[in-house]
């Protein structure tokens, strides 16, 4: 359009302006823009199509990716910094294409249509214009990576503000119960001025960027403006020519003060996705071995030969376990706190490698078959529960996913969670919460319980399966444990010694060792042991360990 508009000029300013050449010329520049138009909406909707299902498979790639990670991974990163993390990887993709094919393309194009346009009509200008274009575009790139310091910064400072405040909410009750909620808005304060100072040391850097380039345009303006208009007094351009010049000058000047944006945009996007990107360079720590088969379990027979773990190296939690348990054998593991028995089933499910020594199921050292088969021929009946938020169908079908409703009806009679059920509005489709927590602890533990029963696998790890019941619960739950553990292997974490009388064996661990290795009569029995002091303390009255070891 800008070359009809300078022919429309010139022909107006001819000494015989003929209306038909007008109008022509108007005519199309009215189809120009037409199907100019019908061009941009074409390419918007294509551009929508490619971001949108772009930022599903990076969102879908990251989260495959981290939820793969190890135990340690999640137990050292907050879960709202992480959330965040995938978020704006999704986003920086977005603000990328965008600007690559608003902005970056546009230029280039504009830049050199208006070199080949203007070669014909003043070298001067062209090259004045060129030179321009390439010192804005230079400046901003030099000056942008300057920058991205204090952008990485800032990104850094947003995901520890999300995470504190994630970790904040999660903790609600606990800052109620401990009346603390000063102490945690001063924290929240704190973290959230930090990132106000990094925001503001970005922005105001943006600023600076952008005041500078604003003065040179305004001068460079000035400068082409008057020489233009010289030429035009001295008969070398015409007025249409003039015009023409004008309005590049205008449109690539608009193009390059939006390219500041597009310099910034592509840094901070850049910044946004590098701790993603962190993340999903980091390699896994716990991986399947290339010649990794898929486990079979005939038997459950479970060994430990030498295994030894330590999560800092001047302390070993498991110091040359030696332990085997026979198929279908019932094993308790007790021991004061920190000796290491929740670790021990951890290393079971390989969330942890050994550094030394192996772990055999019915002969196969766990390092060489799949994580995936593995855990799948293990139950887990954890101490603390946590459930989805979606239906208590969908929970309790956790356990086997192509499970049939009457499968899971089943699972659920069983372990008494249709008790609480069928008193609920929705019964099956009620939704549970975050992490449960529109269940009462006793039901959650009994959900979990019937998602075991679901599973069916021929080993069973109980983490003090009962300790969040109350009595009567606890009588129904320890009768549907009873039949849960009928003809599999079953390791019980135990903390209340009252729960394990019934074990084929208990094995007592201390300091990462084991101890003892009996029945309860044989610890019992046994002057000075460590499991006869702490039943006697636990019968006296006294809890010798509220929590768990790491």
């Amino acid at each position: 359009p800008p070359i009809l508009y300078r022919d429309f000029f010139d022909t107006l300013s001819g000494t015989s302006a003929q209306i038909t050449a007008l109008v022509r010329i108007l005519v199309l520049i009215l189809l120009i823009h037409f199907f100019s138009w019908i061009f941009w909406r074409l390419c918007n909707f294509s551009v929508i199509f490619f971001e949108s299902h772009g930022m599903a498979k990076l969102r879908q790639r990251a989260f495959d990716y981290m939820i793969n990670h190890s135990h340690t991974f999640f137990a050292n990163n907050f879960t709202g910094s992480l959330v965040q993390r995938v978020n704006r990887f999704a986003r920086s993709f977005e603000r990328l294409t965008d600007r690559l094919i608003w902005s970056i393309l546009p230029l280039l194009v504009k830049i050199i249509g208006i070199s080949i346009i203007l070669w014909s009509v003043s070298r001067a200008i062209m090259y004045a214009m060129i030179v321009w274009a390439v010192f804005l575009i230079l400046f901003n790139y030099f000056f942008a990576r300057w920058k991205l310091k204090y952008d990485i910064r800032q990104a850094e400072a947003d995901s520890r503000t999300t995470g504190l405040l994630a970790d904040d909410i999660s903790n609600q009750n606990p800052i109620q119960l401990f009346t603390s909620f000063n102490d945690e808005s001063s924290r929240f304060k704190k973290i959230s001025n930090e990132q106000a100072r990094a925001s503001w040391t970005t922005w105001g850097l943006n600023e600076i960027m952008g005041s500078v380039q604003g003065a040179c345009m305004i001068l460079i303006e000035f400068f082409l403006f008057y020489y233009a208009l010289r030429y035009w007094q001295a008969g070398i351009l015409t007025l249409g020519v003039f015009v023409l010049v004008q309005v590049y000058l205008f449109s690539l000047n608009q193009h390059l003060w939006e390219f500041t944006r597009v310099t910034r945009d592509i840094y901070e996007s850049y910044a946004d996705a590098k701790e993603m990107a962190e993340i999903m360079l980091l390699p896994h720590e716990i991986r399947d071995l290339p010649t990794a088969t898929a486990l079979v379990v005939a038997k459950g027979e479970i060994e430990f030969h030498d295994a030894t773990f330590n999560f800092h190296k001047t302390r070993a939690v498991l110091d040359k376990i030696n332990l085997k348990i026979k198929p279908g054998e019932k094993v308790a593991v007790i021991g004061p706190s920190g000796a290491g028995k929740s670790t021990f089933a951890r290393l079971l499910f390989r969330f942890y490698d050994l550094d030394d020594g192996k772990i055999l199921i019915d002969g196969q050292d766990i390092k060489y078959v799949t994580q995936e088969s593995l855990r799948k021929n293990i139950s887990l009946v954890p101490q603390d529960p946590v459930l989805f938020h979606r239906t208590l169908m969908e929970n309790i079908r956790y356990g086997k996913r192509d499970a049939t409703d009457a499968e899971v009806f089943s699972a659920a009679l069983a372990a008494h969670c249709d008790e609480f059920i069928h008193n609920l509005p929705l019964g099956y489709d009620t939704y549970v919460g975050e992490r449960g927590v529109k269940l009462s602890g006793g039901e959650r533990q009994r959900v979990v319980i019937a998602r075991a029963i679901l599973k069916n696998a021929p080993i069973l790890v109980l983490d003090e399966a009962t300790s969040s019941l109350d009595s009567h619960s606890e009588a129904l739950i320890q009768d549907a444990l009873g039949k849960l553990i009928e003809g599999k292997t079953v390791i019980v974490i135990a903390h209340r010694l009252s729960t394990v009388r019934k074990m084929d064996r208990i094995v007592v661990i201390d300091k990462g060792k084991v101890v003892e290795d009996g029945s309860h009569d044989e610890l019992l029995g046994k002057e000075g042991g460590l499991y006869k002091k702490l039943w006697e303390m636990q019968a006296g009255g006294f809890i010798y360990e509220k929590e768990e070891d790491e």
